[in-house]
Formats: C-alpha cells, structure tokens, sequence
C-alpha cells in the first residue's frame, strides 16, 4: 500500500511540473509576438512620419494652364452625301419591235449625234414596201385611165354620144382611184418610217455605258437596248433634311468635296419635294468643268450651322476620359499651401480639329490644365505656369 502511494504521488509531480513548463512555452510565444507587433506599428508610424516629411517637403508640379471661356452659341460643320450625275443619261430603244441585226458600238465608245448605235432586221418591212410600191404603181396606172376616159366621155357628152350616167361612173372612179393613191403612198411612207426607225441613232453626243441586248434578241417597242450618258457637264445631286434647306439660296456658290478636293459647286434649285426613302430634299447643283467626276461617283456637301448651346471651346489635351460618356478637366482651386488640381466633369459637343467644344460644371473663368493631365491626380498640389487663353 505504501508503494502505490509513492507511485501515485510521483505521478502527480510529474503532471504538475509538465504544466509549468507548458505555461512558460506560451509566456514567451505570446512575449514574442507581442515583440513583433510593436516592432510592426513602429516602423509603420516611423514610415508615416517620413511621408508626411517628404509630402510637406516636395515641389508642387508645374503645369501650363488657361482660363476658359463661354459663348451662347458655336458654328459646326456638317456633311450631306449625294451623288454625281451626268446631264442627260439615257437608255435608248426601237420605236418598232424586230430583232436586232447588229450592235454598231461597244461599251465605253464615244458617240456623236447621229451615230448609228443598233440595226433591226428589216427584211420583211423591205418586202412589204415592195409589195406596197407595186400597188403603187398599179393604182397610179388605173387613175391614169380614169382621167383619160373621163376627159374622153366629157367631150362625147356634149354630142350625145355618152350617157350621163356613164360619164358619172368614169368621173367618180378616177376619184376613188384618186383616194386609193394616197392611201397607197401613206403606207408607203409609214413603211419608210418604220425602216427609218429600225436604225437606232445616237440622240447626242455621249458615251456608251452599257449594252443591255446583244445581236439576235427579239425586242419590243421602247426596250432598252443601249445606255448612253451624255458627255460634257456633270451634277450633284445631294440629299439634305428638310430644315436645312433654309441654309441655302439657288444662284449662291457652296463648298463641295470630290475624291478629297474642295471645290466650289453654283446651286441650279432644289426639288420640292422629299425622297420617301431618304426623307431628305435633294439639291441640284451644277459641277464646274474642272471637277469631271464619273455618273454615280459620291459627292459631299459641307455646310456651316450655328447652334445654340452655352459652352466652351477646350484643346484635347485638357480632358480625360470619364464615365457615361463624361470626360473630366482637372481645375486648379487655390488654398492656404498654393493651388491643387480639382476634377470637374463636361460634355463634348463637338470636335474641331484638337479642340472641342463642352459643357458642364467648369465654369467661366475658371483655370484649367491644359496639357499633361494623365500625369496630374486630383488633389495635387501644381504651380500655374504663364496663362495662356484657350
């Protein structure tokens, strides 16, 4: 009994000095962390202190700056696309249906009035002026006849050797005969007309733009067969909005662009009326000699407008983009220690060339920067260099 008391008691030592030597492990873990945050905070503090130093001791930033300026309103330009047009264009056809016999031009000849463009066949209307003329000279023959019996039987009337009645008939045969003639002759010259036509001319003096049929294709009366565009002057025809057209005054030169040369264009007249597709009003104007664009080539017209809008004008350089479609300008705002930049959000309204015209929250003569402001954070402190106007 003695000894188990002894092992007990031994035991229980053992667990007691295990537990202070637990207990000590962890004093010197929590002295040791205890240790390293204080060495953190200080130099964090001491990190601040040099911080704060070096802020209070650094230059402000030179930056070139402006006063902006307000207006009611600004001039913008704006562009109305047209197309050129030559002055006569026309796709050309029979006046009497046939086959075409022969294509006389290409694509991309030069005609002159009178210029034979096309043939149709005309072997059966030459077969029936033919017939035609036969009948033509039979009836001529038959009133020929009839004249001379009726002069014949008018001079035996008078000795009684020929009725009255006989005579009548002799007399008024020459007359149908007469009659049939000239339907003869007049079908004789519609025939002629008809040949005439089955050669198609050159109505003036132009270009060949494109053949339509080729040799041996049966056509009707008015089917196109060869497209001609007149040579010589050129138009523009532009589409522009109906309140436009308040802008401009028929007999006035205005500016218009060509394969990227300007050029002043005389305005003939605008139509009265609005393209249902466009919903524009097209102006007619008439191209100078100089400015021989091709049919259907693109013209541009250019216009100056005023509109009414409280801004100002600002270089590219002074804006920053923002958000929602905001751009921002960097201010400079005056305090106790010197001036510091501020952000103020505008509007652009317009760009010309690199300045653009905004509104927003920078007031009237306000100082901004004008350039280099990606280097330039809100709440800098900057010293203005020598103003300049914008």
């Amino acid at each position: 009994m003695e000894e188990v008391s002894k092992t007990d008691s031994v035991s229980s030592e053992g667990l007691a000095s295990a537990r202070r030597r637990a207990s000590r492990k962890t004093s010197l873990v929590a002295l040791g962390v205890a240790a390293g945050a204080i060495t953190l905070i200080t130099l964090a503090l001491h990190g601040r202190v040099n911080l704060e130093q070096e802020t209070a001791t650094r230059a402000p930033m030179p930056v070139p700056v402006a006063s902006f300026s307000t207006q009611d309103s600004y001039r913008r330009e704006v562009s109305f696309l047209g197309l050129v047009r030559a002055g006569r264009k026309s796709d050309l056809g029979f006046e009497v249906p046939g086959s075409v016999a022969l294509l006389e031009v290409t694509e991309g000849s030069t005609v002159s009035t009178g210029d034979v463009l096309a043939r149709l066949d005309t072997a059966q209307l030459e077969a029936r002026r033919q017939a035609v003329a036969a009948d033509l000279q039979r009836v001529t023959a038959e009133l020929e006849l009839a004249r001379i019996k009726a002069k014949r039987q008018r001079d035996l009337q008078a000795t009684g050797a020929v009725s009255e009645e006989a005579f009548d008939e002799t007399r008024l045969r020459a007359q149908a005969l007469e009659a049939q003639l000239e339907s003869v002759q007049a079908q004789l010259r519609g025939i002629d007309i008809d040949l005439d036509k089955s050669v198609l001319r050159a109505p003036y003096d132009g270009v060949v733009a494109q053949r339509l049929v080729n040799a041996g294709a049966v056509v009707n009366v008015g089917m196109p067969v060869v497209r001609v565009v007149a040579a010589g002057s050129r138009e523009a025809h532009i589409g522009i909005a109906a309140e436009q057209t308040a802008l401009l005054e028929p007999g006035q030169s205005y500016r218009l662009v060509l394969r990227g040369e300007a050029f002043d264009a005389v305005l003939r007249s605008i139509r009265p009326d609005v393209d249902p597709a466009t919903l524009t009003a097209t102006a007619v104007f008439e191209l100078p000699d100089a400015a021989r664009g091709l049919d259907g080539e693109p013209v541009t017209l250019r216009l100056e407008e005023t509109v009414a809008s409280t801004g100002g004008w600002l270089p590219l350089s002074a804006l920053l983009e923002g958000e929602r479609g905001l751009w921002t300008v960097l201010r400079l705002e005056t305090t106790d220690g010197g001036a510091v930049s501020v952000r103020e959000a505008v509007e652009v309204l317009d760009v010309k060339g690199n300045l653009a015209y905004v509104r927003g929250s920078l007031a009237a003569g306000q100082r901004y920067i004008t350039d280099g402001v990606h280097r330039v954070a809100p709440g800098t402190p900057v010293e203005p260099l020598v103003a300049q106007e914008s």
